[in-house]
């Protein structure tokens, strides 16, 4: 239909599925990186905010140098503020849906190495 675009993503890890202007949509599904055995790091973003919403599965947030947990409701919006330490543990059957600026990068972020 002209004017509506209709966006997923069944894949592995982390998939952009639209950019505008200074806001990306992205899916995040399972990747070994995420499980809890295959984490190696927490990261931060210098420049924004990052917005998750849990949509299936089960899911934790790790928050701050400690990796302080936090279960994930599905359905609810959890935004990990700008410059704070994160990453996502996940199940298999996982999907979420992550909000952030655009030009999130490597070239913009930090990453804490722990294995």
């Amino acid at each position: 239909m002209e004017g509506l675009d209709i966006l997923d993503y069944t894949g592995d890890g982390y998939q952009p599925v639209h950019d505008f202007a200074s806001w990306r949509v992205a899916y995040l599904n399972c990747q070994e990186s995420n499980t809890a055995e295959g984490m190696r790091y927490i990261e931060r973003h210098n420049e924004t905010d990052e917005i998750f919403v849990l949509l299936n599965g089960e899911a934790t947030l790790l928050i701050g140098e400690e990796r302080a947990p936090v279960v994930m409701e599905k359905f609810k919006t959890y935004n990990v503020k700008q410059g704070v330490w994160h990453n996502v543990i996940v199940s298999r059957d996982v999907k979420i849906l992550i909000v952030e600026n655009s030009n999130t990068s490597e070239e913009n972020s930090d990453y804490l190495y722990f294995r």
